[in-house]
């Protein structure tokens, strides 16, 4: 089974400015904006925004497997 990115953001320019979305692979085919930023004055500004949100996000993520993953040892024991 073939494992590709969960998370990723996109950057798009816009009337009013830049965009900045993190967007989350919920099957194959299909996909969600789980977070949007909008009004960057600079494109540059937008990615810095989504870098940073997606760390965040994936660090989150990370530490609620974690703590899943204990919970469950946890169980097993019992």
């Amino acid at each position: 089974m073939a494992k590709g990115k969960k998370y990723e953001f996109h950057v798009k320019q816009e009337n009013t400015g830049w965009t900045a979305e993190i967007i989350r692979k919920v099957t194959a085919k299909r996909t969600i904006v789980s977070k949007r930023q909008k009004g960057f004055s600079s494109e540059s500004e937008a990615q810095a925004w989504g870098e940073s949100e997606l760390k965040t996000i994936l660090q989150s993520v990370h530490e609620r497997n974690l703590q899943r993953a204990q919970q469950h040892e946890q169980k097993s024991v019992e």
